[in-house]
C-alpha cells in the first residue's frame, strides 16, 4: 500500500452554542462499514502505542480529547500526523505500520475499525512487515 492513501478526513461539524455536534458515516464519511470501535486512554507521558500493522484492517483514528502524534509507515516512506481536533480523523488503510505518541495529559483516542478484532490480521514484527510489503 502506499503511504499517500492514508489522509485526514474532516467530518460534518455542527455549531451550536448549546455545544457543537460531529457525526461519522460509514461508507459515507468514511470507506469502510464501522464494525469494532475502541479508545485509549490514561496513556502514561512518554509511552507508545500501535507498533503493529494490520493485513485487511481499515481504521480511522481520531483524537476526541487532547492530542498524539501518527506516525505510518508503508515501508518505504514514513509520515507524522498531528492529531488534535475530534472533528478530523486518520484515514489509516491495510499495510500500514503504525505508531502513536506525544499523548498530551488527558488524551483519549478513538479508532473505528472495518472489522472485529482478529489476531490473525496483525503484522506485530516489523522485520516481517517490511518483508511482506517487499514481496507485493
Amino acid at each position: 500500500m502506499d503511504i499517500n492513501l492514508c489522509k485526514i478526513i474532516d467530518f460534518p461539524k455542527i455549531t451550536d452554542p448549546r455545544g457543537n455536534l460531529t457525526f461519522i458515516e460509514g461508507h459515507n464519511h468514511i470507506p469502510f462499514d464501522i464494525q469494532r470501535v475502541y479508545y485509549l486512554y490514561d496513556v502514561p507521558g512518554g509511552a507508545e502505542r500501535g507498533g503493529h500493522a494490520h493485513k485487511a484492517l481499515h481504521q480511522l483514528i481520531i483524537a476526541m480529547s487532547g492530542s498524539f502524534d501518527v506516525i505510518l509507515d508503508d515501508g518505504k516512506n514514513k509520515k507524522r500526523i498531528h492529531l488534535n481536533r475530534s472533528y478530523h480523523g486518520l484515514y489509516v488503510c491495510p499495510m500500514m505500520w503504525r505508531e502513536l505518541d506525544n499523548f498530551s495529559s488527558g488524551s483519549v483516542c478513538m479508532v473505528l475499525a472495518s472489522n472485529k478484532y482478529d489476531e490473525d490480521d496483525y503484522y506485530r514484527d516489523y522485520a516481517e512487515f517490511i518483508q511482506a510489503v517487499s514481496t507485493k
